[in-house]
Order: C-alpha cells, then sequence, then structure tokens
C-alpha cells in the first residue's frame, strides 16, 4: 500500500453515518465504503432503512441499517451498542440527520423551532456524547458534522436552521476543545448549494426554457458557476475521517464552490 492510499485507507474502520439512507449521507458512507470501512446507518423508520438497503445493495456496498431516532438518547444508546456488537467499535460518526422548515420567523410556532433545533443539534450532542465513551477509552476517534453555509450566513425563512447550524459550529469546536487529548478530532463540513433530487425543483428549466430564478440566484452567487453535487463533497469526507487529518481539528470546510469568499456580481 503506498503512501496515499495508507493516509486515506480507512480499511478496518466502522463508520456511523446518521440519516444516510440517501442524499448526502449516502453519497459520503458510500465513499467510505469504497475506502475499506464498515458501514452503518440509521434513519428515522423502517421504511427509509429499507430504501436505503436496498440502496447500498445496488452500489455493492455491505451496509447495516438500524432504525433510530437520533433525538431519542436511549435509542441512541442502545443503537451504539447494537453497531458495536454487530460491526465493531464506532471509529468514525457522521452526524448527518437533519431537516429544514422554511418559515418566516415571525410566523414559525415555537413547536417548528423546537423541531429543528431538536434534529439538526441536540442529536449531534445525543450522537456523540453516546460514541465518546468509546472514543476516549482506545484513545481514537472521528467526528464529522454536517454544518452549513447557515452556520455563517442568514437568510430568510430559516431562522431556526441558521441557528442550529450555527450552534453545531460551536459544539464541533468544544468536542475539539475537550476531547483532543485523547486523539479524538471532531471537525465539520459546510455543503454549499447540492444537487440533489429534493433540490430538483429549484433547478427545472421554465416553461421558456430559462432557468428557474433561485437557480440562477445560485449559480450566480457561486464563483464555480455551478451547484454541488454530492460527490464534491465525499472527498473533503474522506479527508477528515482518515489518518491524513490528524491534526486537523475543531475546523469547518466549506464545500461551496466559493459562496462564502465572494460578495457577487454588481449589479
Amino acid at each position: 500500500m503506498g503512501y496515499i492510499d495508507k493516509k486515506f485507507s480507512l480499511e478496518g474502520k466502522v463508520a456511523w453515518v446518521t440519516g444516510a439512507s440517501y442524499g448526502i449521507g449516502f453519497a459520503i458512507a458510500s465513499a467510505y465504503a469504497s475506502a475499506g470501512a464498515k458501514i452503518a446507518f440509521n434513519d428515522i423508520n423502517q421504511e427509509l432503512v429499507d430504501k436505503g438497503l436496498a440502496s447500498y445493495k445496488e452500489a455493492g456496498i455491505e451496509a447495516k441499517g438500524y432504525v433510530c431516532d437520533v433525538t431519542d438518547e436511549q435509542a441512541v444508546s442502545q443503537t451504539t451498542k447494537t453497531i458495536t456488537k454487530d460491526l465493531g467499535p464506532i471509529d468514525i460518526l457522521v452526524n448527518n440527520a437533519g431537516i429544514i422548515r422554511r418559515v418566516p420567523m415571525h410566523e414559525m410556532s415555537a413547536e417548528q423551532w423546537r423541531k429543528v433545533i431538536d434534529i439538526d443539534l441536540n442529536a449531534p450532542f445525543i450522537v456523540s456524547k453516546a460514541v465518546l465513551p468509546g472514543m476516549m477509552e482506545r484513545k481514537s476517534g472521528k467526528i464529522i458534522n454536517i454544518c452549513s453555509m447557515m452556520s455563517e450566513l442568514g437568510r430568510e425563512t430559516v431562522a431556526a436552521y441558521a441557528a442550529a447550524k450555527g450552534g453545531l459550529k460551536m459544539l464541533t469546536r468544544n468536542i475539539c476543545s475537550e476531547y483532543g487529548k485523547y486523539n479524538i478530532q471532531c471537525n465539520g463540513i459546510g455543503p454549499g448549494y447540492i444537487a440533489t433530487p429534493q433540490t430538483a425543483p429549484l433547478r427545472e428549466r421554465q416553461a421558456d426554457g430559462s432557468r428557474h430564478p433561485f437557480d440562477s440566484f445560485i449559480v450566480a452567487k457561486t464563483p464555480a458557476e455551478r451547484w454541488g453535487t454530492t460527490e464534491d463533497l465525499t472527498g473533503p469526507a474522506l479527508f477528515l475521517a482518515s489518518g491524513a487529518s490528524d491534526f486537523v481539528n475543531g475546523h469547518v470546510l466549506y464545500v461551496d464552490g466559493g459562496i462564502l469568499a465572494y460578495i457577487g456580481k454588481q449589479p
């Protein structure tokens, strides 16, 4: 095995990617599998887990799927034990599960706010807390939080999401601060606008052949002049999970095509 292969290899590692039945989580887990990791994922119900298992099988990936609500501390604790029993101690955790509710803040109910905070911020705390003792004991571990450009910027209708992702950035830094002495690295990935099935309606051509207004807005705001793909996230995710990042800690790596560096074109 050459130097590069060795540095980025995840051979024999166990990776748990939350909410990885599809989308970004699925892409990251698939990349980890290609690097040699054993894959565990969870989702909120059996239907989503079954869909995920079918997708992994179709991709030729052996993965274990679990029904687990990441906001339920007892369920997370039990799932952590089950994954450890099935695959071995968890070496890599990716806190990927998340939701967004696009509602103007003055119209958003406290219940809607709490739901977003619970899944996008409280859950990464709960799942990280569950895997940390094992990582501390082995003096080795990688925790990767899926943050957002909204960890840095605000935008209309996403108050709860931005608050949660800003909090997740600081949780990332605090896990680094508290557990770096155990050789545990906690970093974040901040995706830009990624082309997924969920964002497909925003990229559809209009009846006259023109771009959707939101599509035009994103392309104009991105120096790369395109949406990102889930594939764009796999390299950074692999770097942060591998030995190549052993002295990188408390950092959020923004994979956004340059949006955060760019003031935008003059009208």
